[in-house]
């Protein structure tokens, strides 16, 4: 008789959750997973509430601006409308067919579907609450002789007067009617992104941020590059400003800064950081440690203080990006039950993570930060390029490109690489390659370009801008 009803279960049904269920089953491991959602929360934030559906409304945002820059290129004609419903549907129809891949995925692989939320019983069980079909509660119990815990983040909310009025990430999407005054508090990528989303879906956006300047952890000129351009394209980005308190009235929300300035927006989204998704879990209870954040705190192959338990991903707020808890899981698979026949077991590296931020115009990041390659290289040189891209000779448009290499002196290897312009993600992602196998300057310069792009830029750099020591 087996001791234990799985020999994994996993809680939580994100990228990372899901990987590792699929690649364990894969090696014939008896696997649930149970997902709160049910199947319409498969693929977790990333697919339901991030990164696929703002990658998708970012295009819609940008049609708006190529339908004004085509008329330098002789199209003529009324611009179309933006039909805000359609959007909204067509991405939930996507969303909906991407839920049932997931689902069909891990049935395909033999992954027994939870469908309920989980809460831990002991070190090797779970409660499961449900809705029966008569609308009563259920509760089921399930044992497995590891438990993996992949709950991924939920936005964090700030308490202040008028709170109750605000909106997160998650129902920014289904927001009725469109919003036409739109504030976004917060300087995060999230907060960059949605302002200027919503600033090319035709609102009148104003983006507050306390600090001196968005996007902390960036390297500090693309950070100051970004805003410059966001604030051209129209976003009302004002640094070192806070709301004080908000108030509904029947014409909008009535919003009080800090500074005694007022504001009348349709919505208020906040994007001021996200936590690690554990309430109600029961991680007290089993003694399970976790950090003043709420993080799951693991040892380097994601193990918890408590053996039979596990954790990945953005409950564990490593590194919060579904490429990285992809990974993760993938490591921890072979860790657990050993690589593929004939493969090498995988390993996590959390070095030369590439990054993008679909802010208009986008940006593209790999490696050290110019700060941070001084701090731990010494001296470096750093190459850097801003032009008007091609298509803007004739678009009208006035938004301009950077890119930038940072190169440790002493072994000539490029170890950042950061861009601000239109497909920097696509364009970065090839060179985070090239930086992972320890691509050096000189290897950058013997590498032919290709003409024109704005890509070959980055092998075109010749004289550095400066030579730079560490502070």
């Amino acid at each position: 008789m087996k001791r234990y009803d799985f020999d994994l279960l996993v809680i939580g049904g994100g990228s990372g959750g899901v990987r590792a269920a699929r690649m364990a089953a894969q090696r014939g491991v008896r696997v649930a997973l149970a997902e709160a959602q049910g199947l319409d929360g498969l693929g977790g934030t990333c697919v339901n509430l991030g990164c696929i559906p703002k990658k998708l409304y970012s295009y819609a945002a940008h049609y708006a601006e190529a339908f004004q820059e085509s008329r330098g290129y002789g199209w003529e004609g009324e611009a179309p409308s933006l039909n805000w419903n359609t959007l909204k549907s067509r991405r939930a129809q996507e969303i909906r067919r991407l839920n049932g891949v997931y689902a069909n995925l891990l049935r395909g692989s033999g992954v027994t579907l939870l469908e309920g939320y989980a809460g831990l019983v002991d070190p090797h069980t779970i409660q499961l609450a449900s809705l029966n079909a008569d609308g009563s509660a259920g509760h089921q119990r399930y044992s497995a002789e590891r438990l993996l815990i992949a709950t991924g983040g939920q936005p964090f909310l700030p308490h202040f007067a008028g709170s109750e009025h605000v909106i997160s990430s998650d129902q920014v999407f289904d927001l009725e009617p469109f919003p036409q005054r739109l504030l976004v508090v917060g300087g995060g990528y999230i907060a960059c992104e949605f302002a200027s989303i919503f600033n090319g879906l035709g609102a009148q956006v104003t983006q507050l941020y306390r600090g001196e300047q968005i996007l902390r952890g960036f390297d500090d000129e693309i950070r100051h590059f970004t805003a410059a351009e966001m604030k051209k394209a129209g976003v009302d980005l004002r640094l070192q400003a806070g709301v004080l308190a908000i108030t509904r009235e029947a014409d909008g929300l009535h919003v009080t800064l800090e500074d005694g300035n007022r504001l009348l927006v349709d919505a208020a989204l906040y994007a001021t950081g996200r936590v690690p998704k554990v309430d109600g879990m029961g991680l007290d209870a089993v003694g399970v440690a976790q950090g003043a954040d709420g993080r799951i705190l693991v040892d380097a192959h994601y193990r918890t203080n408590v053996p039979s338990i596990y954790a990945l991903g953005d409950v564990t707020s490593r590194v919060q990006l579904t490429p990285a808890a992809l990974g993760e899981a993938m490591q921890l698979v072979d860790h657990l039950y050993g690589p593929a026949a004939g493969k090498a077991a995988r390993t996590m590296s959390y070095e030369l993570i590439p990054t993008a931020v679909f802010s208009h115009p986008n940006i593209g990041t790999v490696g050290l930060t110019e700060a941070e390659a001084r701090a731990r290289h010494g001296e470096v040189r750093v190459f850097r390029s801003e032009f008007r891209a091609l298509r803007h000779t004739l678009s009208g448009s006035e938004e301009r490109t950077l890119m930038k290499l940072v190169v440790d002196a002493a072994s000539d290897r490029v170890v950042g690489l950061h861009m601000v312009g239109a497909e920097a993600g696509e364009i970065v992602q090839g060179f985070a390659v090239a930086m992972k196998a320890g691509a050096t300057k000189a290897v950058f310069d013997a590498t032919l370009g290709i003409h024109p792009t704005a890509a070959e830029e980055f092998v075109t750099m010749r004289e550095p801008v400066a030579t730079r020591k560490a502070d």
